[in-house]
């Protein structure tokens, strides 16, 4: 059964920094893609960021330069370093794997920028 834990999350200040995980269990992990997903209050939960098993990466625009995703196969394991972070960054962020039909989420972390 594939399991998806995040870590990480927390309160910072705008311009600070955070770094999330996400542990992946019960997959090969370095069979899949893996994506950041984030939804803030009021909001449809978005994409954030995605790696491919090829080490492709994609960005959201209000991400681009300031975020920044890596895989570690040998961990399974799946991060994302956030850094200039902004309010409008609060959201509660989500790890997804895309299996064919079936997808799958951890249970998210929480990420709260306000000064």
């Amino acid at each position: 059964q594939v399991q998806l834990v995040e870590s990480g999350g927390g309160f910072v200040q705008p311009g600070g920094s955070l770094r999330l995980s996400c542990a992946a269990s019960g997959m090969i992990f370095s069979m899949y893609a893996m994506s950041w997903y984030r939804q803030a209050p009021g909001k449809q939960r978005e994409l954030v960021s995605s790696i491919t098993r090829g080490g492709r990466i994609h960005y959201a625009d209000s991400v681009k330069g300031r975020f920044m995703i890596s895989r570690d196969n040998a961990a399974n394991a799946v991060n994302l370093q956030m850094n200039s972070l902004k309010p409008e960054d609060t959201a509660v962020y989500y790890c997804n794997v895309d299996q064919g039909s079936r997808s799958y989420w951890g249970q998210g972390t929480q990420v709260t920028v306000s000064s």
